[in-house]
This record gives C-alpha cells, sequence and structure tokens, in this order.
C-alpha cells in the first residue's frame, strides 16, 4: 500500500509536467506552422515566382513541423503510458477493497446464520418447555378428577 501512495507522489508531478511539456511543443508547433506559412508566400523569383530556393525553405520547414509531430506524438505515448500506470494501479486498490469488502461479507453472513441457528434452538428450547408445562397440567387435571372420583364415590 505505501509502495502505491508512493507511485502515486511520483507520478503525479511527472504528469503535470508531461501535460506542460506537451503544451510547449504544440505551441512550437504552431509557431512552425506560421513560418511555414510565411515562407509559402516567399516569392523571390523574377516576376514574382517562387525559385528553387524558396521551394527548398519550404520544404525545410515542413521536416522541421514533421519532427515536432514526432515528438508530440513521444510525449502523448508517455502519457498514455503514465495513465495506464495509474489506472492499473487504481485497480488493483479497488481490487483489493472489493476483496476485503467480500471477506467482511462473508464474516457477517457467518455470524447470521449463527445468531438465526441460536434462535432455532431457543424457539426448539420453548416448544418442549410448552409441551412439558401442557402435559403437566393435563395429568394434574387428570390425577385430581380421579382422586375427587375416588374421595366422593367410597
Amino acid at each position: 500500500m505505501k509502495k502505491i501512495i508512493l507511485l502515486f507522489c511520483l507520478l503525479i508531478p511527472l504528469v503535470t509536467f508531461s501535460q506542460q511539456r506537451l503544451e510547449k511543443l504544440v505551441d512550437e508547433r504552431k509557431q512552425l506552422h506560421e513560418q511555414w506559412k510565411d515562407s509559402e508566400t516567399k516569392k523571390s523569383g523574377i516576376f514574382g515566382h517562387r525559385t528553387k530556393k524558396d521551394m527548398i525553405e519550404t520544404n525545410n520547414w515542413l521536416e522541421r513541423i514533421v519532427k515536432k509531430d514526432n515528438q508530440i506524438i513521444d510525449e502523448l505515448e508517455l502519457l498514455k503510458s503514465i495513465e495506464t500506470t495509474e489506472i492499473t494501479y487504481e485497480k488493483e486498490d479497488y481490487k483489493f477493497i472489493a476483496q476485503k469488502q467480500e471477506l467482511d461479507i462473508g464474516k457477517l453472513k457467518r455470524a447470521l446464520a449463527e445468531k438465526d441457528e441460536k434462535i432455532a434452538e431457543e424457539k426448539s428450547n420453548k416448544r418442549t418447555y410448552e409441551w412439558t408445562t401442557l402435559i403437566f397440567f393435563i395429568s394434574t387435571l387428570t390425577l385430581g378428577y380421579l382422586f375427587y372420583k375416588t374421595k366422593f364415590k367410597a
């Protein structure tokens, strides 16, 4: 558990740093895109046409944009792996909590079953007492009647 908390403490600054780095890379790409647009409008040739040099410069800007895009993709993959790791650890935490809850539920079910058994046993004892009392009462009445009959008939 301590390892997981320590890992989260280390991952949170890494995630925010990665997000800031990603934002910086996107801003740099926007700047490169603007510079590429400017190079597209340059026409240094005769009669306002584009020269080979203008086209090479435009291609160089496109290469820089592609390199920046690759850096952005790498950063996104890093963020994805960090988030995947976080989700994995969260999943493990929830799994642990669920297992603990299942154990607690099992204990509670066993305790409830024991209480139900005790209640059934008490009911059984109560029934036995009731039947014993009824038999004693009936036998007392019968003996009393027989005693009365023998005393007053003789």
